[in-house]
């Protein structure tokens, strides 16, 4: 579609009138589109809500960083960097707001990030939206195109962020606006004719970066031009509904396969000394890190659209390790998405240490990421969801074996339901030694005969794993560390023996230990 086939307001106004003339007969009042009346705040209606919102940002970079690291593994210096960045931009807009006579001079701090999908780049900004408390839109760069082409407008973009914001303009005018795959609508320079989706895009993405006044209603959208028609019949105008860019921030983000080997070849070619960066052999991230703007350029950006992105932030590949902790530690791990799926069905499933290791080294090959973890969870759990619900188990324990063999094991528990039972109350004890190690700098382990006789101890008493082992251990707590700090010693192991007179045994515990002393 090109520009001369979309209607005018003046096209649509005729088309809508004589449908309602065919539809109901006589002649219908329907006026043509009137050029829209600024509004002021204390009109009343449905104007421009919250004008003088103010922003309450009071951040320092490493508060970020630290909310960060609770939700993103690894990426430490991309978290930086997007720390740094963002409290210099908020504390920019904070000024702005408090000033009267204006910001001044400053260069808004959008960001581009570099990075292979899958390594947390999104996860990243989105965070960052939630602990500020500011309204946050996605899109992918490959959803737009020039205007008058098939495909979105990027103001759209600004307007998702109004809806985000539950149409308070005044808080979204403090957004975040995050673009992925922008180095797909890079435009190479041998590129001939009119670019629909890259050259074309960038030159409009430039005016929203900078400062412009978006209006609400697109004059592309025929629902939003009858609503405007219907608004100005009632009241007899069309009140303007605008919010402008100015304190928005905008990032964009893409995989960039091959700037590397622009950089790489740009380096080779620049003399030894001072200034010379990454050698051959360097990895992948030291020469996009030495990335220069003439390099975006040649890797098919505009130049004044990489001019409008002064941060550079660029997140490394996930390792098996990397990907283990993710399912581990992270707050937003896809464990608990699981957890949930089982326990909707009145299951109770846990995962062990090796079973999530096994599960991150299988996501590696998968070659996208955080997201091969589900893809792998997936695979392995698919047909457990499937059987389990309608079977009276009640407890799963997610193990390396079934991590490599889903279907074998999931045949054995079927014959035999008691083994992932006993396999949960297992590593119910096993938490507990880690939570105990973390907790008093002291380990702690339960050998067979005691793990079997807490396992019947919680039965038998209907009481949970956890405070069987709390009634036990808590009399151990002081006189261990009193051995820790007579000896050194700072590993245990809890015997049969132990649980039934632990008295005995930790009296002579603590005499050994002096005689050390």
């Amino acid at each position: 579609m090109n520009n001369k086939e979309i209607p005018s307001p003046e096209e649509i106004q005729r088309e809508l009138a004589k449908f309602l003339k065919e539809k109901f007969g006589g002649t219908p009042i329907v006026q043509a589109f009137p050029q829209p009346d600024s509004v002021s705040e204390e009109e009343g209606g449905d104007e421009v809500r919250s004008k003088k919102w103010e922003l309450e940002f009071d951040y320092k970079p490493r508060d970020i960083k630290e909310y960060l690291d609770r939700y993103v593994i690894r990426q430490d210096e991309a978290k930086k960097v997007l720390s740094i960045a963002v409290c210099d931009h908020y504390n920019h807009v904070k000024e702005c707001v408090k000033t009267e006579g204006g910001c001044g001079e400053y260069t808004k701090q959008n960001i581009i990030m570099i990075g292979p999908t899958g390594v947390g780049k999104t996860y990243l900004i989105k965070c960052i939206a939630n602990l500020i408390g500011v309204p946050f839109a996605r899109a992918d760069a490959t959803k737009f195109s020039e205007t008058g082409y098939v495909g979105g407008d990027v103001e759209d973009l600004i307007r998702e962020l109004v809806q985000k914001a539950d149409g308070d303009i005044g808080l979204a005018q403090y957004g975040i606006i995050y673009i992925d795959e922008v180095d797909k609508i890079a435009t190479p320079a041998n590129v001939v004719g009119r670019d629909v989706s890259g050259r074309g895009v960038q030159t409009n993405l430039l005016k929203l970066m900078e400062e412009t006044e978006v209006p609400l209603r697109s004059p592309l959208d025929v629902a939003s031009q009858l609503q405007a028609v219907m608004e100005f019949q009632k009241k007899g105008k069309i009140q303007k509904k605008t919010i402008n860019t100015r304190h928005i921030l905008f990032i964009v983000s893409g995989a960039f396969g091959g700037l590397e080997e622009i950089v790489g070849r740009r380096l080779r070619k620049q003399p030894i000394g001072f200034g010379a960066e990454p050698e051959a052999g360097t990895d992948k991230v030291q020469y996009l890190l030495a990335a220069m703007s003439k390099d975006f350029i040649k890797f098919g950006l505009e130049p004044e659209f990489i001019g409008r992105l002064p941060v550079r932030v660029v997140c490394r590949d996930l390792e098996a390790d990397d990907l283990y902790k993710i399912l581990k530690h992270s707050e937003g791990s896809i464990i608990k998405q699981y957890e949930q799926a089982f326990a909707s069905f009145g299951i109770q499933v846990i995962f062990t240490d090796e079973g999530m290791r096994e599960i991150a080294r299988q996501a590696v090959p998968e070659e996208t990421g955080a997201r091969g973890l589900i893809t792998v969870c997936e695979r392995v759990l698919r047909e457990y969801k499937y059987e389990l619900p309608s079977t009276e188990t009640r407890r799963l324990t997610v193990t390396p074996q079934i991590v490599r063999s889903p279907l074998d094991e999931l045949e054995k528990l079927m014959r035999n339901p008691d083994l992932t039972e006993k396999a949960y109350m297992e590593e119910l004890i096993r938490n507990y030694e880690r939570d105990f190690k973390r907790a008093h700098d002291i380990a702690i382990t339960f050998d067979p005969r005691a793990v079997s006789l807490i396992e019947d101890m919680a039965s038998d008493r209907k009481k949970s794993v956890k405070d069987i082992c709390d009634e036990l251990i808590k009399d151990y707590e002081y006189g261990l560390n009193l051995i820790k700090s007579n000896s050194g010693r700072d590993n245990f192991t809890i015997s049969r023996e132990v649980i039934e007179d632990p008295g005995k045994v930790l009296s002579r515990w603590i005499r050994e230990s002096y005689k050390k002393k």
